[in-house]
């Protein structure tokens, strides 16, 4: 029997502030909880802490946690490094993935298979460079690979590029999505995936989300335009702002944000908004915006 624990997420109170400012908080208590098989958006306008909390779940040095915990499979992970946390089945899709010149794609992604499938305490037992002693063959790692770059629409080629350099926006996003079906994290979250991608590269990007979907996965994806909502469709729609979840609600709540903008649900929190009614606004992706003008 399957312990509750294994099949969620649990935030509590969770604070966060910059480790440059620990006295500024961005993040002001947290509560969520998100099982396996869900998918929850969060939305939110412009500093309200969307990134702040997607690297504050996977431990970023640049943040520090000043109360709160985040409970998965039995253990606080706040207590945990970065790279414990991802062997522990979390993974994060960066908004701005960073290039590394000189090393392939497909080395990158060996490697952090490798790495995870070692476990959390690096089981002496297991050598993930030997297939006889619980690793990946080369000849199954690539076929693992081809099929994943297949339902990404990628080239072969892509594996032998350096990981992001010289890359589209869109190549970029896909890459991400590329690390994501061949590690098969059980909790995903996915930081703005849909920024700077054209409404092709966006459909390409979402149906390789769906296509991971799946009932031993969690998703926790933060996004600042409605439009991904119209692909990937959540079970639970929060919005962020002043730190807090303000409200939680279905689809229809994301719609009511793209046509209202964040102002009026703000002020039904009793947020005042210190923004102008213009920075409230849910923008619009560029062609959307185009089409409205």
């Amino acid at each position: 029997m399957t312990d509750a624990n294994d099949r969620e997420l649990v935030i509590r109170d969770l604070r966060v502030a910059p480790a440059a400012n620990p006295e500024h908080e961005i993040l002001k208590g947290i509560d969520l909880t998100i099982r396996k098989g869900e998918t929850h958006a969060i939305m939110g306008p412009n500093g309200s802490g969307k990134t702040t909390l997607s690297y504050a779940l996977m431990g970023h040095p640049a943040y520090v946690v000043t109360s709160g915990e985040v409970l998965w499979k039995g253990r606080n992970l706040l207590t945990l490094s970065a790279d414990k946390r991802a062997r522990l089945g979390l993974f994060l899709a960066f908004q701005y993935p960073t290039a590394i010149p000189g090393l392939s794609v497909a080395s990158f992604i060996r490697s952090a298979l490798n790495a995870k499938l070692q476990g959390l305490d690096k089981n002496p037992d297991v050598d993930p460079t030997d297939a006889t002693r619980g690793g990946i063959s080369m000849l199954d790692f690539r076929r693992r690979m081809r099929e994943k770059m297949a339902l990404l629409r990628m080239e072969d080629s892509f594996a032998t590029r350096y990981v992001n350099e010289g890359f589209s926006g869109g190549e970029k996003k896909r890459l991400e999505m590329l690390q994501m079906a061949m590690l098969e994290p059980e909790f995903a979250i996915l930081d703005e995936t849909d920024s700077g991608l054209d409404i092709d590269a966006l459909r390409i990007v979402a149906e390789g989300v769906n296509a991971q979907l799946n009932p031993n996965m969690g998703v926790l994806l933060i996004t600042h335009y409605q439009r991904l909502l119209n692909y990937i469709t959540p079970d639970t729609v929060h919005v962020l702002a002043a730190g807090r979840i303000v409200t939680s609600g279905g689809k229809d709540l994301a719609l009511r944000l793209e046509e209202e903008g964040y102002g009026p649900i703000l002020r039904d929190a009793g947020i005042e908004a210190a923004a102008s009614e213009a920075d409230l606004a849910v923008p619009q992706a560029p062609e959307a915006a185009v089409a409205a003008r």
